[in-house]
């Protein structure tokens, strides 16, 4: 119980620390860096679950990243519908075409699922580039408008943009968390330690694999769109592999499998990468090792880390209590 009211109560101590942040530090470079922070984790948790919980590398999550963010900018620029429709629509367009792409990549296992989603990505990627008449190509969409007031509430000031971006942030986490902890986050946890014994006891891993797939790609339809109003100006560097790989290394810093490695990850990676700007391309010889050190011997990342360590600390006071119950219980006897 004790433990339980601990955790809440450090969930409300964070999540009142970053809404009295702006007061704090009030500071628009601050606040820029973690409002793309905020979306990056949104995006990083939809590679959670797919790869962290269900255990299939998806390689194409910058594509379904940037088909949200385009969606959103076409309906807004070209299209002309409102802001929010906008919104929703870029959501569902990413998520239906993650179910198209899922159903044919999900009959492959393993590496093959890695390499067939690489291609996938790819694609996406050339489709942006080369289809000029509706995303630019090279040249990249501009002028998507930023988030539509509702009622007395506006967005275009960079505090009211931080705090939507939090909000949105604190909603994936939540569902995230309902996820996982449900009985489908257990079928998930189950494929992915093994589809065949998963099968045996009577789990539809095709179907399962296929729902997480999608929510993945939910996740990351989000983070695309709130990306394209943040920035306002988008490109097809969005959809290339690298940034894949960039959301993949801030789940594998954070912890792949956990429920708060993708924001711990992305705070600190995104933190870092701020701080050693003045390195310029020279800063990877110095955050490089760093991170392959961490990963050597933090496997689980930070966050699994330390579960592994409190674990490992609870362990070793029981049997020290078992110990000494077995010693008393000696004592008595003689």
């Amino acid at each position: 119980m004790s433990q339980l009211l601990n955790r809440k109560s450090a969930v409300v101590l964070l999540i009142v620390a970053a809404i009295l942040f702006p007061f704090v530090f009030n500071n628009e470079y601050y606040l820029h860096i973690l409002s793309l922070a905020f979306i990056w984790s949104i995006g990083v948790y939809g590679l959670n679950i797919i790869g962290g919980y269900t255990g299939q590398l998806s390689l194409a999550h910058a594509g379904f990243f940037a088909i949200g963010a385009y969606s959103l900018g076409v309906l807004t620029v070209k299209v002309g519908l409102g802001f929010w429709l906008s919104f929703l629509l870029s959501i569902i367009i990413t998520t239906f075409i993650g179910f198209l792409v899922g159903l044919i990549a999900l009959r492959t296992k393993e590496h093959f699922f890695a390499i067939y989603t690489l291609c996938v990505g790819y694609i996406i990627y050339l489709i942006i580039y080369k289809w000029e008449a509706v995303t630019e190509g090279v040249r990249g969409l501009i002028g998507i408008p930023a988030p539509t007031p509702i009622g007395p509430i506006t967005f275009d000031t960079p505090v009211s943009q931080y705090y939507l971006m939090l909000f949105f942030l604190i909603v994936v986490i939540f569902l995230f968390k309902r996820i996982v902890n449900s009985l489908i986050g257990r079928t998930y946890v189950a494929i992915r330690n093994s589809e065949e014994l998963a099968q045996t006891i009577g789990i539809q891993t095709m179907k399962q694999k296929l729902i997480s797939f999608v929510l993945s790609t939910f996740f990351a339809g989000i983070a695309g769109g709130l990306y394209a109003a943040f920035i306002r100006f988008i490109g097809p560097d969005i959809s290339y592999i690298n940034v894949t790989f960039d959301m993949l290394m801030y789940l594998l810093v954070g912890g792949i499998g956990t429920l708060s490695g993708p924001l711990v990850g992305t705070l600190l990676v995104v933190g870092v990468s701020q701080y050693l700007q003045f390195l310029q391309d020279y800063r990877m010889i110095i955050f490089g090792p760093i991170l392959v050190i961490l990963i050597i011997f933090y496997p689980t990342g930070i966050v699994g880390g330390i579960q592994n360590w409190m674990a490992n600390r609870v362990k070793k006071a029981k049997m020290s209590l078992t110990k000494k119950v077995e010693a008393a219980a000696a004592k008595e006897e003689k």
